[in-house]
């Protein structure tokens, strides 16, 4: 469904916008502005006056205010587009003073009424322009409170199917960058193609944009999903919630300031939580929200909005989980989030104390710190827990000394997991009667999936010669339950002698480990992404490590488990830690470029553990019920780093874990199938999928031709756009099971046509950035093939002969069509190595225009070849004109080959650079000769040079670094 027709997608949001009168419309021009203000003064300058009577009093004060204002977003220069947004934050929200009371007295300064939202000012720009330096920028749609710029919008009217919310999402970040003054009071920036609304906060990563949706949440993408944007998250209350309550500056991983902001789901469930708290009627609620949604998140703003609401008069917020690795994890996340008042307990006493001596703070504690709780410790009305993983204990004795301790608190139950028959009487404990199926707020694994909040979970049983007797692991684990602990679980696996004893038989953890290194090495490793692996015990945890120390080496694994009392001193001696010590470990595997890929675990980090890089879970140990998904749910977060982005997650399972997991959990069988699925399903797709493919094509095309002349055959069958991009879907999907199935020898039957398909691929891929989502960069074990048949995506092409030789442009002006496609070709293909380059990108722009207006029939063919020859002209003398200044030639090569590497490297010495970027330059000058780069032989023997040079410094697995520095050198030499 598209937006209705003769209207644009612009004008449709607008129509939203402006239809209750939420937001009065203004053409950028009438706002009374220069292009150099971020700010609409005048209206800063009567929010200011009619806001604080101070300023009432001497109207004049406003101008000093509105200097620092300016000041602030001048700095996002020099402090960085965060800092400044933070700082800016402060101000809109009231925490910044000036000295404007009796004697000089620092009062608040109000910018916006938060309370009463009809004393603010709200207006809608359209095409608002921005000038900062040289550079300038127009923004379709602004939304401004008090004159303050709050939300910068983008709406396309896409050509063509691969256009879309990306496409503006990317023009909002490159803004970001060039005019960051104007990002500085930002809550968030949205971008809508007519078909999705996605909307993110500033410098936050396109793969974190988020989908808003309100009521039934099953509406297909068209209109309808993006009207549901517009009305529940561009409102004036909800940018203000979104501004005030749901947003945090946290610290991520490596150091840098990140600003964060809600989720729809998040949203939903915190004001529900507050309205009830409010009304003070139902003391319980339960959230179900699916495993890896942002339940943390969520307690961060509840705790931050409950804490501020004037009405509640500052509560307490108890945050409750029943485990210590849970405790760290959420203390982590309200620690990098800054959040005021907040105190992490050490023991049931100090628990006990600061809840007797009325501490209005958000506590942090577990469970267990009630067990002396023995009798009331306070009736006080306004102490609200927050419980995440609400099973087990808190439906035990733990969970009743707590209700007995806090007697008149809000209990609310968080839990990631479906909650089966087993454990109905957890509605009991948090369900309400008065919540439609006793859920105050609930996410489901549908809902995470069609979000993208979360990824989908393959698993791949392993054989028979893994497996130990299922009878014998039934009849050993059925008096484990869920209710017992770590070391409970341990006690009751040790008395199972007959199961311990083939689980952990040396012959077979041999097996084991060498079935992990080479899974690893082959199917997550080339995708840059990370592993856990899952032991029976701990002793089990020592003997993979050693193991797997000889197959991979020391540095690839590390093991984490629990220590002290219950664990021999011997395992003791060589895992213990510091706490700060193993979040240091955990936070070198979080990074991509940390040799560490590993971590061997038995109990810990299966809960509350989120790294987004871990991709896969060898799985060699029983877990039950709702802790297997919980475990295998720590695979399932997005992430891309280095143009490689995960699909899915992955569980490798030695104990057949699997075979009844729906059964288990109580499941709808096919919602089941959604989140997990057996990997053998996505090969029985394979073929359907590769049909699809080659379904564009005719049978009897001779896919033998090689080069240009095989391509050029292949492309007079994706003749427009729009069958390019429904080519480019076919080709993703199938590019997604290749990825997720690759080695397996099933794929050997199909190699050659997905050679063929692939070097098609990438000759019809836009050199511009149309379609960002749908022509996505390709995965690394196809790049491997890539590289493996480098003609694939080298074409010879004579560019340079069409401008120079008249003749031959005459020749092709008799057949313009065929000609015009043949020499869009070459001009895409040597533009491909300049995309990073600013003095091109003019020219990829005009490329994509061009093809544009000829798929449009605003361009004849004759009239489109002729504007390409004279493109490619222009394109031919900036590549002689860039060869000749600056850094020229070879020696330019050199230089750019050592920022490369200098840039890339990982605790390798200047020494090392240097011998690298010695041994490309020697090597590359024996084996090239002029005009090398447009012939297929000599393309083929500088990459294989290349990757044998990289191969020898053990960095011929980066396809990215790969990538660059072959560009350097197709550019350079």
């Amino acid at each position: 469904m598209t937006v209705i027709e003769g209207s644009t997608v612009r004008d449709f949001v607008l129509g939203l916008l402006s239809d209750h009168g939420d937001w009065p419309t203004a053409r950028g021009a009438d706002l009374g502005r220069a292009d150099l203000d971020v700010l609409l003064e005048d209206d800063v300058r009567n929010a200011l006056v009619r806001l604080n009577p101070a300023i009432v009093e001497e109207p004049s004060r406003a101008d000093e205010v509105l200097y620092r204002l300016r000041g602030i977003t001048l700095s996002a220069r020099s402090t960085g587009l965060i800092s400044a947004n933070e700082e800016f934050r402060a101000w809109l929200l009231g925490e910044k003073a000036m000295p404007y009371g009796q004697g000089h007295q620092h009062v608040p300064v109000t910018l916006i009424d938060f309370d009463n939202l009809s004393r603010n000012t709200y207006r809608v720009a359209t095409d608002v322009t921005f000038r900062h330096g040289r550079v300038t920028r127009r923004f379709e749609l602004v939304l401004y409170v008090n004159g303050v710029p709050l939300v910068v919008g983008v709406a396309t009217t896409p050509p063509r199917p691969a256009v879309t919310w990306a496409d503006g999402a990317f023009q909002v970040k490159e803004d970001e960058r060039d005019v960051a003054a104007f990002f500085v009071p930002n809550v968030f920036s949205f971008a809508t193609d007519g078909r999705e609304l996605r909307f993110g906060s500033v410098l936050m990563p396109l793969n974190l944009w988020s989908t808003w949706r309100t009521g039934e949440r099953t509406e297909p993408p068209g209109p309808l999903l993006v009207e549901q944007g517009v009305r529940g998250l561009l409102t004036p209350r909800t940018v203000l919630d979104v501004l005030h309550d749901f947003t945090v500056f946290a610290t991520d991983d490596q150091h840098r300031k990140i600003k964060i902001i809600c989720r729809y789901q998040q949203y939903e469930a915190v004001n529900n939580i507050v309205e009830r708290v409010r009304d003070g009627v139902v003391h319980k609620g339960l959230i179900w929200h699916f495993q890896g949604s942002g339940k943390s998140l969520l307690m961060v703003f509840a705790a931050q909005k409950l804490r501020r609401h004037p009405r509640l008069g500052s509560p307490t917020v108890l945050i409750v989980v029943d485990r210590i690795d849970l405790d760290t994890q959420i203390t982590a996340t309200f620690n990098a989030a800054d959040i005021p008042n907040l105190v992490s307990t050490e023991s049931g006493d100090e628990l006990i104390e600061l809840l007797r001596t009325e501490q209005r703070k958000i506590i942090i504690t577990t469970i267990q710190k009630f067990r002396d709780a023995r009798a009331e410790v306070s009736v006080r009305r306004n102490i609200i827990c927050l419980v995440d993983e609400a099973h087990r204990t808190q439906e035990g004795d733990l969970g009743q000394r707590m209700r007995d301790a806090l007697p008149n608190a809000f209990l609310f139950g968080l839990t990631g997991t479906p909650i089966n028959d087993r454990e109905r009487n957890t509605f009991r404990t948090f369900g309400a009667d008065e919540d439609p199926g006793r859920y105050l707020s609930r996410y489901t694994q549908a809902d995470s999936l069609r979000d993208g909040t979360t990824l989908p979970l393959h698993f791949e049983p392993r054989p028979t010669e893994f497996r130990i007797d299922r009878t014998v692991l039934d009849a050993e684990f059925n008096q484990l339950t869920d209710d017992l602990s770590e070391e409970e679980r341990e006690a009751v696996a040790d008395r199972a002698g007959r199961m311990a004893m083939l689980i952990k038989a040396d012959r077979r953890i041999k097996r084991v480990c060498a079935d992990i290194a080479r899974h690893y090495t082959e199917k997550v490793e080339p995708n840059g992404f990370k592993a856990q692996v899952v032991t029976f015990d701990k002793e089990s945890c020592a003997r993979y490590k050693d193991e797997l120390d000889t197959l991979l080496g020391p540095d690839a694994s590390a093991v984490v488990i629990s220590t002290g009392s219950g664990t021999p001193k011997w395992l003791n001696e060589r895992f213990a830690r510091t706490k700060d010590a193993e979040e240091r470990l955990l936070n070198r595997f979080r990074d991509p470029d940390d040799p560490l890929k590993i971590l061997i675990v038995t109990g810990r980090l299966l809960t509350g553990f989120d790294a987004p890089i871990l991709q896969a879970m060898y799985l060699d140990k029983v877990i039950k019920n709702h802790n297997l998904l919980q475990a295998v749910c720590r695979t399932n977060r997005p992430f891309e780093h280095g143009g490689r982005t995960k699909t899915h997650g992955l569980v490798v399972d030695y104990l057949g874990v699997f075979d009844h997991l729906a059964k288990a959990l109580q499941f709808d069988e096919q919602a089941m199938q959604q989140v997990v699925t057996n990997i053998s399903r996505l090969a029985d797709e394979l073929p359907a999928a590769m049909a699809k493919c080659m379904a564009f094509f005719p049978a009897y095309l001779d896919r033998s031709l090689d080069g240009h002349e095989g391509l050029f055959a292949a492309q007079q069958y994706l003749p427009d756009d729009a069958t390019r991009d429904r080519f480019a879907a076919a080709y993703r999907r199938l590019a997604e099971l290749w990825e997720a199935l690759s080695p397996d020898p099933a794929l050997t039957e199909y190699r050659a046509d997905y050679v063929w398909l692939t070097q098609v691929y990438r000759s019809v891929q836009p050199g511009g950035s149309t379609g960002r989502l749908l022509w996505r960069m390709l995965g690394a074990k196809t790049m491997e093939i890539i590289n493996a048949n480098v003609h694939v995506d080298v074409r010879a092409d004579d560019l340079d002969t069409l401008v120079l030789d008249a003749e031959m442009v005459e020749a092709l002006e008799q057949t313009p069509e065929i000609s015009s496609r043949r020499v869009a070709g070459q001009l895409a293909e040597r533009l491909r190595p300049h995309r990073d380059d600013p003095r091109f990108l003019s020219l990829a722009e005009r490329l994509e225009q061009l093809r544009q207006q000829h798929q449009l029939g605003q361009l004849s063919s004759l009239l489109y070849l002729k504007a390409l020859l004279g493109l490619a002209r222009d394109f031919v003398a900036l590549e002689l004109e860039t060869a000749a200044v600056g850094e020229t030639g070879v020696a330019g090569g050199r230089a750019a080959l050592t920022r490369l590497f200098q840039q890339t490297r990982n605790g390798n010495t200047a020494v090392a650079v240097e011998r690298i970027v010695s041994d490309i330059d020697d090597i590359v000058r024996k084996i090239r000769f002029p005009g090398w780069q447009h012939t297929i032989g000599g393309a083929r023997e500088v990459k294989q040079a290349l990757r044998r040079t990289l191969l020898k410094y053990k960095l011929h697995r980066d396809e990215d670094l790969f990538t660059k520095a072959y560009d350097y050198i197709r550019q350079y030499y």
